[in-house]
């Protein structure tokens, strides 16, 4: 019979729930299970072997297309990388640069030639590579980077270089040890004529480990977390490539050094190359969520066990899970955990729908690239402030190094800011926004894209998730009476939700037409980037809404049901309680409602209460996974080698 956790779990874990089943099993064995240690080479070897175990065993065939000599499946192999981030962030980030960024540019960005060559023997890690895009001096702005591929006739090859010290390749994943071979962005040159970012196969070390001649590797060495993955530097020196090894879907350059693409625009033809590889990206975000439930789980069974002070008159210590405070503290980020958790499973299927689609709808590439941009950015912020509560409600213990949650809190601080700067993230979030996803907004020159978006953004009917069938019943339920309990009613959650994003999405559109008629479009835009930044985060709480109301609708059993509908009250209300301030400046919320709704989240963590230990089972973490020492108290001196349960 199965249980009230399995049905929440089976029902959070979503249209992959066999994937991750299979992971579980996989992940539990001795060989992953989670080790600590700040030296890179002990971190560096094991994540090496785990690796090779995971080749061996097909984990990476899933992000492969057929033709190429892989399953097809990119939902699994986004879902694989996510789970490996309950067992060690940095082979989830190793696997991710082998699989995910270095193969995903050659599968998405190359052509047959580049398939044959190269897909297989990295499947299989005879061939180790890397993702070489960032650089010292450019990291978001991507079109700025330096590294130049210029285009020699005379040979048939392009001169890969490194002119100034900020064209430095700079924190690659594998580029200080393991890779062989690079996919380089660099600025293509013909004929003098600069055509662009493109992608180039480099091989950038011979099979003993030796820099290839003209290239330059250095480690990065210790980093604040992350210790098993070797991130370099990589500087070129006039290396010379075959023309051939230009990724030339997109693309490509005749003998005579003649430049040719289907995509005439250069902004859009950058644009379309980067957004194939928007798998690192969702992969990041739902890598980010696996951690913060880790940490989450761990810190609520810390809490069911854990037992300080006494209540007067009573002589038991009291456990601190029975405390309002940490209820607090905890049940709301376990609610976002949920909530997260649904968005994503909504997201890695648009993924894998476009991604194996034959001739995929631009309009919902532009969507999927910036609801990804958005989640990631969500997923990583929350999983930085849930492990670091998580931390400080295990006290001293939550700091030593056995029970994992320091290691966690250092893996995913950089997760902020890789795959693109969560500001910027969010930045690309709102500008879809405020063009109405209009089919040219990335040819539009800064005026033309200020100008737009004055004109048209407050006309913008707003866009529903999947779910809209289901929303628009549960907007005709909503209760907008002032009564305490009409906070509870999910229509009057989804509206406030709205409203809010409408109206933010007007006045900061009124806001840019009046600016621009007095100033530069780029200083109209700087002077309301908070408020561009806001109406997305409003946005992005819409949409995880939607998708957590959606995931209720999916399960069968009632009581699990009955849970999550608790588990969704509290995340509606403590968004609502974060950006209070806003709804009463407003006058979406009078004060006397705002003070109802920390009583309303007060109430629901009462209620979740009696349920704690249900709702981290839901997360479905294998207790090698979660294994934590301060879980599993010294063995009494009468019962030896028994770890109590």
């Amino acid at each position: 019979m199965t249980t009230t956790a399995e049905h929440l779990r089976n029902t959070l874990d979503g249209r992959w729930r066999d994937c991750k089943n299979d992971m579980r099993r996989e992940l539990s064995g001795e060989i992953f299970k989670p080790h600590y240690t700040p030296n890179t080479v002990i971190a560096r070897t094991k994540v090496a072997e785990q690796m090779r175990i995971m080749a061996a065993h097909g984990a990476a065939e899933d992000g492969f297309s057929k033709e190429s000599g892989g399953n097809g499946d990119v939902g699994a192999a986004v879902t694989r990388i996510e789970m490996l981030a309950m067992s060690d962030l940095s082979l989830m980030v190793k696997a991710g640069v082998q699989w995910g960024l270095f193969g995903g540019a050659i599968e998405n960005l190359g052509t047959e030639r580049h398939h044959q060559a190269y897909v297989r023997k990295l499947i299989d890690l005879d061939v180790l590579g890397c993702f070489a895009m960032t650089e010292t001096g450019h990291g978001s702005d991507v079109q700025s980077i330096e590294t130049t591929a210029s285009y020699d006739p005379g040979t048939e090859e392009f001169v890969i270089n490194s002119p100034t010290p900020s064209s430095r390749k700079d924190y690659i994943g594998g580029a200080a040890e393991t890779a062989r071979v690079a996919a380089v962005f660099a600025q293509l040159i013909t004929g003098g004529t600069n055509h662009g970012v493109h992608c180039f196969v480099v091989p950038i070390r011979d099979d003993a480990g030796n820099d290839l001649p003209g290239v330059t590797t250095s480690d990065c060495h210790y980093k604040g977390g992350l210790p098993g993955v070797d991130n370099g530097r990589i500087m070129f020196d006039h290396v010379r490539v075959p023309r051939e090894n230009l990724l030339n879907k997109y693309a490509d350059v005749a003998a005579d050094g003649t430049y040719s693409s289907l995509i005439e625009n250069p902004n859009r033809r950058f644009f379309t190359m980067l957004g194939t590889l928007i798998r690192g990206r969702v992969t990041v975000g739902g890598s980010a969520g696996a951690a913060a439930r880790v940490a989450l789980d761990i810190a609520t069974r810390y809490a069911l066990q854990r037992k300080q002070f006494s209540a007067p008159g009573g002589d038991d210590e009291v456990l601190i899970m029975d405390y309002l405070v940490h209820q607090r503290r905890l049940f709301p980020l376990i609610a976002k955990s949920y909530a997260l958790q649904f968005a994503q499973n909504e997201l890695v299927a648009k993924c894998h729908e476009l991604q194996t689609a034959d001739n995929p709808d631009a309009e919902e590439q532009r969507e999927l690239e910036s609801r990804a941009a958005g989640l990631k950015a969500a997923n990583t912020w929350h999983a930085t402030s849930a492990i670091q509560e998580a931390r400080e409600a295990c006290g001293g213990a939550g700091y030593l190094a056995d029970n994992r949650l320091i290691a966690l809190k250092a893996d995913t601080d950089v997760f902020t800011t890789f795959e693109g700067d969560n500001h910027v993230l969010t930045q690309l979030v709102a500008k879809e926004l405020l063009t109405a996803y209009a089919d040219d907004i990335k040819t539009m020159s800064p005026v033309e894209w200020v100008r737009f978006a004055a004109n048209f953004a407050g006309e913008r009917v707003l866009k529903r998730t999947a779910a809209e069938t289901i929303m628009q019943t549960i907007l005709d339920t909503r209760q907008d009476n002032e009564e305490e309990g009409s906070l509870f009613n999910r229509g009057t959650q989804v509206a406030m939700f709205e409203d809010r994003e409408q109206y933010m999405l007007a006045s900061v559109a009124r806001r840019l037409q009046g600016k621009a008629k007095e100033m530069s479009a780029f200083d109209a835009f700087n002077s309301v980037q908070d408020h561009v930044l806001h109406v997305a985060q409003a946005h992005i709480d819409r949409i995880i809404l939607e998708a957590f109301v959606a995931g209720i609708d999916t399960c069968a059993d009632k009581q699990a049901r009955e849970v999550l509908n608790l588990v969704c009250d509290l995340y509606a209300l403590s968004v609502i309680e974060a950006d209070k301030a806003w709804f009463v400046e407003h006058r979406f919320l009078s004060t006397e409602r705002a003070k109802a709704v920390t009583r309303a989240i007060n109430d629901r963590c009462r209620k979740l209460r009696p349920h704690a230990e249900l709702l981290v089972e839901g997360f479905g973490i294998p207790e090698p996974l979660r294994y934590a020492e301060m879980l599993h108290p010294e063995v009494p001196p009468s019962e030896p080698g028994v770890i109590p349960q």
